[in-house]
């Protein structure tokens, strides 16, 4: 057999690093799709001249762009077969990404825990971005429940014990990042990392409506291969499921109004995507400040922020029911560091 039909639950084995096809070289390319697919302009991605002024040699790519490229790697290893994709953890952007580097992935098998059911098990995995000189530029704890082909004894569970919260110390600042010039009036706000007070919700206002074709030519675009995404038949009520980080970028994108000037996305806490996503869904979101953190950069200095993308019909800053379970029109929960000027 050739083709490839992808791995199920019980061809993961603990402790197994995967390292996996096709490395990607980057270009200004990818940086002119990710801007027309949302509506991303954060000054510092936006402008070689702006970039410059806040001590890097050129804009470097758009933080997710190297997320969606590293994830986009891993998806026919690890969730080609996938049920959801269940949550984040332990993110950190190491180093940027500038056009022409060249990326590629591989991940490590951390946990392992079947379903009661019997019929799919939770996989959780390490995964790492590298650059063409082996440099790490991203890893990320990510776990996801695969459906089982075969009936197979269960495997003893491993849950891992990952941190709730990225610690400030632990953040990585682009080297040369320099606040001390930054332009307000070009990044498009006054707010700066002092204006931001914790527990402060802010509604970002905007919206922009899910179509079909956008949303398969952004998978497309990073690689992602799993069949809920492009496959009507996959899924029982016929529907192509929205890739999760189509989702993050259209909440981060709309999140400018409000918080232009979290320019850099350093750390990933946590997150969940908490309902599906489908074309004709309109997606809005809002933020929460959750922590506030110094750095060594001058005029640099970091948030941690809640960002919560929602869709047509929620109430304001409503988050969960009741009995702690998220509300239907939720759709992420991610947390979160930027870097903000102070």
């Amino acid at each position: 057999m050739k083709t490839n039909p992808g791995r199920f639950f019980e061809d993961y084995r603990l402790g197994e690093t995967i390292v996996h096809a096709v490395p990607r070289t980057l270009s200004g390319g990818e940086r002119a799709l990710y801007h027309a697919l949302y509506p991303a302009r954060g000054a510092l991605y936006s402008s070689d001249d702006f970039a410059r002024a806040c001590g890097l040699p050129a804009a470097p790519l758009d933080d997710l762009i190297a997320f969606h490229t590293v994830f986009g790697k891993t998806v026919p290893d690890i969730s080609l077969n996938a049920v959801a994709n269940l949550g984040y953890a332990e993110g950190r952007w190491l180093a940027p990404v500038w056009p022409g580097d060249t990326l590629r992935s591989e991940s490590t098998v951390i946990g392992l825990k079947e379903n009661s059911n019997g019929k799919s098990g939770v996989v959780w995995v390490r995964t790492r971005g590298l650059n063409q000189r082996g440099e790490a530029v991203l890893e990320y704890v990510r776990w996801v429940m695969v459906r089982k082909n075969r009936a197979t004894p269960a495997p003893e569970p491993v849950v891992p014990d990952l941190q709730s919260v990225v610690p400030a110390t632990a953040l990585t600042v682009p080297a040369g990042l320099d606040f001390r010039n930054y332009d307000f009036t070009l990044a498009g706000e006054p707010h700066r990392w002092g204006d931001y007070a914790l527990g402060e919700k802010i509604d970002h206002v905007d919206g922009v409506t899910v179509e079909e074709a956008e949303h398969m030519l952004a998978t497309r675009l990073w690689q992602n291969t799993a069949k809920v995404h492009f496959d009507a038949t996959f899924r029982e009520d016929g529907k192509r499921l929205i890739y999760g980080g189509h989702v993050i970028s259209l909440a981060r994108a709309l999140s400018f109004n409000g918080l232009a000037n979290a320019q850099m996305i350093v750390a990933l806490n946590g997150g969940a995507h908490a309902n599906p996503c489908f074309a004709g869904d309109t997606v809005k979101a809002w933020s929460e400040v959750l922590d506030r953190a110094e750095t060594a950069a001058p005029g640099v200095g970091a948030l941690r922020l809640r960002l919560v993308a929602v869709k047509q019909g929620a109430e304001p800053f409503a988050l969960r029911d009741e009995a702690g379970k998220y509300r239907p029109e939720v759709l992420l929960d991610l947390d979160y560091w930027a870097l903000v000027p102070r």
